[in-house]
């Protein structure tokens, strides 16, 4: 950040950065939340989607909590004035939600995956109940691949400005446990639901387009571009955290590779966090329920706003009439 030639650096840290965050909570809150009331006014049905789409909802509207923090952080030129404790917290949030996403979309492309393919057998092969269970097993899987960032996080007083910053493990020295730690969760985070999303996803859309329904040819081309949506967010952002942890391991005497990695990784984290408002218009595809209410929250508000011409005739009429009412009174008195 304070080397000479690192102006680019500086930029995306102080500036790209928190300008790129503040603009995805200004979107994403309010999608977010509205995804978030109508699928927890859902969740008394027995249905598998609703339950995988208000988890996923609930990871997103948590993982944009943390984010006016590191707002704060970034805009206050890297100065973390909230303690270890707190800074060991907001990584360990915003690293647990942020692969609670990632696992909740998964699930949903297996539950698409076993109505369109297995669509006698589905009701059995994922029950409601075994469908809960899934979800306790992923939100604990996400909190005990998450705990180690809060060991591996820490504060560090620079020299340069006498400022404290909370560091993130990507860009530590010491790589021995940082490098292994991210490529696990590269690995069990990404790599694995990689793998079973895409396969879930090319399996369904060959069953879609063998049908001659047009409107599943719909859901086909749907669900071919969430799966590409999925590896554009988040196959090019492992690609780069593990680069700038090897970058570091290399030990070059040349840093311009390593400040490159470490730029590159950057502006990774600034493209991942669009996903948190691209997931609710996930949710719009695959959630019939989001649909239906987002169609009568429109209609709601076009109904507000529009102007009824026989309603503003009336009003116009009545006004006429009781202005003669007061002008005859006026002269009469």
């Amino acid at each position: 950040m304070t080397a000479p030639g690192a102006g680019a650096m500086r930029m995306v840290q102080l500036s790209l950065m928190p300008g790129f965050f503040l603009g995805v909570l200004v979107v994403g809150l309010p999608l977010n939340l509205f995804s978030l009331c109508v699928f927890t006014r859902q969740l008394s049905k027995s249905n598998r989607s609703i339950l995988f789409l208000h988890n996923l909802a609930t990871a997103d509207m948590s993982w944009l909590l943390a984010l006016p923090f590191l707002v704060q952080y970034h805009l206050a030129g890297m100065q973390w004035s909230l303690g270890l404790v707190f800074c060991k917290g907001i990584r360990l949030f915003y690293h647990t939600y942020f692969y609670l996403s990632i696992f909740f979309v998964t699930c949903l492309s297996v539950d698409r995956y076993l109505a369109i393919v297995h669509p006698l057998r589905s009701p059995l092969l994922l029950s409601h109940r075994r469908a809960v269970i899934l979800c306790v097993v992923v939100w604990l899987l996400a909190v005990v691949m998450s705990l180690p960032v809060a060991q591996l996080t820490y504060t560090s007083q620079c020299n340069h400005g006498n400022r404290t910053v909370c560091a993130i493990y990507i860009f530590m020295d010491d790589i021995k446990q940082s490098l292994l730690y991210s490529l696990c969760c590269s690995c069990l985070g990404f790599l694995f639901p990689f793998i079973a999303l895409s396969y879930c996803y090319i399996r369904s859309v060959c069953r879609l387009l063998g049908r001659a329904d047009p409107r599943l040819r719909g859901v086909a081309w749907e669900l071919g571009v969430a799966m590409v949506m999925f590896g554009l967010f988040y196959l090019p952002y492992h690609i780069s955290r593990n680069a700038a942890i090897m970058m570091t391991a290399l030990d070059l005497q040349d840093w311009s590779g390593r400040e490159t990695a470490d730029l590159v990784f950057s502006l990774e984290m600034c493209v991942c966090s669009l996903a948190s408002c691209t997931n609710p218009l996930f949710s719009c595809f695959t959630g019939r329920p989001f649909r239906r209410e987002l169609r009568a929250a429109l209609s709601r508000l076009r109904r507000k706003h529009r102007v009824d011409p026989q309603a503003q005739g009336k009003k116009k009429e009545r006004n006429i009439s009781e202005g003669s009412s007061v002008t005859s009174a006026k002269a009469a008195t």
